[in-house]
């Protein structure tokens, strides 16, 4: 069993940066791809980012793309998500996910394990 726990999330004025930690516990991570969702009130979940296992590969929603950037330190068993350049629209539940089986990285229905989750919010 893999257990994520995500931190770094906030309260933060348009314009600015976090950086989204998870930590995973139980299994190494090192193996799976991990992604990054989100969901915003009253919104299904939606894929942010994802890096994979194999060569650390990284793929982006538009809606982030050339703001967010995706990492992993396997050493630490931990994935990173730095949020540049928050826009109000990017305030939303942010969770971290490991993908264990075959499946499309951008569903959220192709990941096995779940973090908690992490508020953002960006102020305009």
């Amino acid at each position: 069993q893999v257990r994520l726990v995500e931190s770094g999330g906030g309260l933060v004025q348009a314009g600015g940066s976090l950086r989204l930690s998870c930590a995973a516990s139980g299994r190494t991570v090192s193996r799976y791809p991990m992604g990054w969702f989100r969901q915003a009130p009253g919104k299904e979940r939606e894929f942010v980012a994802v890096v994979s296992a194999s060569d650390s590969s990284t793929y982006y929603a538009d809606s982030v793309k050339g703001r967010f950037t995706i990492s992993r330190d396997n050493a630490k068993n931990t994935v990173y998500l730095q949020m540049n350049s928050l826009k109000s629209e990017d305030t939303a539940v942010y969770y971290c996910a490991a993908k264990e089986y075959s499946g499309n990285y951008f569903y959220t229905a192709s990941y096995q394990y779940w973090g908690q989750g992490t508020q953002v919010t960006v102020s305009s």
